[in-house]
């Protein structure tokens, strides 16, 4: 295979594998991020084309970011029953089949359930859960600063695409838009398939950062065991103040980020005479200081409490969104805006994979923080069809941002008390892999 040429030659350079996985894993988050947002920028052509509500719309895309989320666990289950290469090229198909589809729909009901199901399945197999499982996998050295650089690929191909999708909305329309996002999903499932592998142990690689090659763990037989893993290890985790505080959170996390300001953004500018283009654009400007931001937290989650680094992030964003309404959607408040928000739109999410991992152990990171997420998503899809609602039966977004300002206020004092070195007890839980 090509992957066992690539690493051979990487080795004599002291080079790990490793580093390789992390690229193609950045590529596929930074696409999958990019289909997640791209239906954001086209809210109102579909109001215009078929005469749907917001409301109408939004439920769709909640639907969407809801399965986002609930697939989250089972997706790692299913990597490490199936490998992530498989996931991954199986979410991809879906993806691209959902946005292929939907080009001839006429009915609200195909919205529902080409962007709703089949996309939200898609997607849903390569939610954040993929950088827990790769990261975990591949790094024992440097997996905060892993972590961070593929949560900000995701964050960052949410924002950074939506400018170029608004201006071929603009010039050529809505499907135009969705066969390009279906030409960048195709080439990224060339690159899965060259270049992924499952574990170190395929290429008889250590984990980077250790010396002893790691074989791979005893799968669990059936499908009834692989649909089973997540289910008890949520059982095992429940029993814990942390999970429950960790879920809160990213419920908040959720609400605050891709459910509020993914999907509604743009329109929210629209009403206040921006154009999509320009809004868009404001939106890409976060996503360049999300990229630093990310990254930095990955760093600063190597070295620094995670708890204390998240309420910062939290109090930083609720103010930052409470700020919003007034900056009166000049150049000068949204610039000002995109550099707090930007900076912290998924910066969350090291210190959190990291708590789950500490607490919980590294074989099961990855289905806990699956669940975990599961919160994030299911805040998401809160806000997405509540901002949407509020704006078809007030005629304004403003109380969905002033209500999320102020629960990313009440998370950054909750995250304080997640105790320490609390580990779930390691023979209580189905065997998960890493």
């Amino acid at each position: 295979m090509f992957s066992n040429a690539l690493a051979a030659t990487l080795a004599r350079r002291n080079v790990h594998y490793g580093w390789v996985v992390a690229g193609s894993t950045f590529l596929t988050m930074l696409v999958t991020a990019a289909a997640m947002g791209a239906p954001g920028v086209l809210i109102v052509p579909l109001e215009k084309e078929f005469g749907w509500t917001t409301s109408e719309i939004s439920a769709a895309l909640a639907l969407r970011i809801l399965l986002y989320g609930l697939l989250g666990p089972f997706a790692a289950a299913f990597m490490n029953r199936f490998g992530v290469r498989r996931v991954v090229l199986t979410a991809l198909a879906l993806i691209c089949a959902g946005f292929l589809g939907s080009l001839q729909m006429t009915g609200l009901w195909q919205l529902m359930m080409l962007w709703g199901v089949v996309v939200g399945v898609g997607t849903g197999l390569t939610a954040m859960v993929l950088a827990a499982t790769v990261a975990t996998r591949w790094f024992n050295k440097r997996r905060g600063l892993v972590v961070g650089l593929l949560a900000a690929s995701s964050a960052t191909g949410q924002l950074v695409f939506l400018p170029l999708i608004a201006s071929l909305t603009t010039e050529y329309g809505w499907r135009t838009a969705l066969a390009f996002m279906c030409v960048m999903l195709a080439a990224t499932a060339l690159v899965t398939l060259a270049l992924m592998r499952d574990r170190p142990a395929d290429l008889a690689l250590p984990v980077y950062g250790e010396t002893q090659v790691t074989p791979a763990p005893a799968q669990a037989q059936g499908l009834w065991s692989l649909m089973m893993s997540p289910l008890v290890v949520l059982k095992d985790a429940s029993r814990t103040g942390t999970f429950w505080i960790l879920f809160a959170t990213f419920f908040v996390c959720g609400c605050s980020t891709n459910g509020l300001i993914q999907t509604h953004f743009v329109t929210f500018c629209g009403d206040y005479g921006l154009a999509a283009v320009t809004a868009a654009g404001v939106l890409a400007m976060m996503g360049m200081f999300d990229f630093v931001g990310t990254i930095g937290s990955g760093w600063l989650s190597d070295r620094f409490d995670s708890r204390y680094l998240l309420a910062w992030y939290y109090g930083l964003r609720g103010l930052s969104l409470l700020f919003l309404p007034f900056t009166d959607f000049t150049f000068y408040g949204l610039s000002l805006f995109a550099v707090f928000y930007g900076l912290d739109w998924i910066a969350t999410v090291p210190p959190t994979v990291k708590l789950t991992a500490d607490r919980f152990g590294r074989e099961k990171a990855g289905l806990v923080f699956g669940w975990v997420f599961a919160g994030h998503q299911i805040g998401a899809a809160f806000a997405a069809y509540g901002a949407g609602l509020t704006r078809t039966e007030f005629g304004t977004y403003v109380p969905a941002f002033f209500t999320a300002g102020a629960l990313c206020l009440i998370a950054a004092v909750l995250v304080l008390f997640i105790s320490r070195g609390l580990r779930l007890p390691t023979g209580q839980a189905a065997a998960a892999g890493a």
